[in-house]
């Protein structure tokens, strides 16, 4: 019982740790102390305590990794990271999920918590408004393509999807398959770099899959603004008929 006891208080205080850790970032973001104190910097250090904790430290990165979700922190380093700290396979598996549960709390809060707020965040992306009218008529479809695609910051779609008329269901199985290829990239570049230290450094060359995958979000780019362009054009005469 004292053992069980002890392991709770421990993880609890490696939870608080987390938490207090990211909400920090979170201020130094928003008031723009960037020089004294580098965000990805913060990152890699986090990174490197997560480490050092065995086992632990996939729950304690899952709880980061949704955090930032929530507090619009891009993840890249902590998903380059996590190819450095678990390799490949167990990186994938634990980013995916981590995004995943992130994407789906940023969801609910802008659906159902934090509407008004949401929708002036997105007043920045124009692109956006009609993405919303497309998901209205195709659901699933745009919401898989532009994960596929770089219209929107990942932290951002998490929440705009929310005020929007796609459902949860189509909303988790687009966003999965659509986040997993890049997840996938960006894990595995990790695993090559290696070296929590150096995952925000620039000057690499890239690898024949970074090149393929890029290919494959500019295609989907493409294939959103065609896309949504039509749709709109339809709905566009379809006023102007009723009219």
């Amino acid at each position: 019982m004292l053992k069980t006891t002890k392991s709770r208080q421990r993880l609890l205080k490696l939870g608080g740790i987390a938490v207090l850790t990211v909400a920090t970032i979170i201020l130094i973001k928003q008031l723009g102390i960037v020089d004294a104190f580098s965000i990805t910097e913060t990152l890699q250090n986090l990174l490197q305590w997560i480490q050092d904790l065995g086992t632990i430290g996939y729950l304690i990165f899952t709880l980061v990794y949704i955090l930032s979700a929530i507090l619009l922190i891009p993840a890249s380093i902590l998903t380059l990271g996590a190819g450095a700290i678990f390799n490949v396979v167990k990186g994938s598996i634990l980013v995916s999920i981590a995004s995943m549960l992130g994407a789906i709390v940023a969801f609910l809060i802008g659906r159902y918590l934090a509407r008004g707020w949401v929708s002036k965040q997105i007043e920045k992306y124009p692109k956006f408004q009609v993405v919303d009218e497309a998901v209205a008529q195709e659901g699933w479809k745009i919401v898989g393509l532009t994960r596929l695609s770089p219209v929107l910051p990942f932290v951002i779609l998490n929440y705009a999807f929310g005020i929007t008329q796609v459902s949860l269901k189509d909303y988790i199985t687009a966003s999965w398959f659509g986040m997993l290829p890049g997840t996938i990239m960006y894990v595995y570049i990790g695993s090559l770099i290696g070296n929590i230290a150096t995952l925000g450094a620039g000057g690499r060359e890239r690898t024949s899959l970074e090149w393929a995958l890029y290919i494959v979000g500019l295609i989907a780019t493409v294939l959103v603004t065609v896309y949504v362009t039509k749709l709109s054009q339809n709905a566009l005469n379809n006023q102007i008929e009723k009219s």
